[in-house]
């Protein structure tokens, strides 16, 4: 896969404002941990290999557990992730998939159970970062770093 564009260069002042949100969303309060996750999960399902690749380095960096990480596609069979995380991951999917979901009642009234209003606001707004930024790197197919496996001798 060869990369079509480099939209940092292409667009300047527009990715600084998409980085001015991003860093707005890492100063709300929501835990680090879960922001992870949020971006792992939603790239997942876009099928953003730069995102996912970047995005599960950096839980690990902030403590998070390979088992987790492994397991976040089928979160709802596993009992590691607590009812904030799961209600940030299932309102994850419904408003990732919006134009299928309609972002239904249910799953939003877990959202609200768990998170205050400035709370689902700002979990909705990372959301949205997110798909933005897998969008970006899968329309202008961005390549994740390759690590070359050592040899063994």
């Amino acid at each position: 896969m060869k990369p079509r564009m480099n939209f940092y260069q292409a667009a300047p002042d527009t990715m600084k404002a998409l980085m001015a949100l991003e860093e707005q969303i890492q100063s709300t309060g929501l835990e680090k941990s879960l922001i992870e996750l949020v971006k792992i999960r939603a790239s997942q399902i876009n099928g953003c290999a730069f995102c996912i690749n970047m995005h599960t380095e950096d839980a690990r960096k902030r403590g998070e557990t390979e088992q987790r990480i492994y397991l976040l596609n089928a979160w709802r069979e596993s009992p590691l992730y607590t009812d904030r995380e799961r209600a940030a991951l299932a309102w994850t999917e419904s408003v990732t998939l919006i134009a299928e979901t309609r972002a239904p009642d249910d799953v939003y009234e877990q959202v609200r159970a768990q998170f205050s209003d400035a709370e689902t606001v700002n979990l909705t707004m990372l959301i949205g970062a997110i798909n933005a930024w897998n969008r970006l790197a899968i329309a202008f197919r961005a390549v994740h770093p390759v690590k070359v496996k050592a040899s063994v001798a």
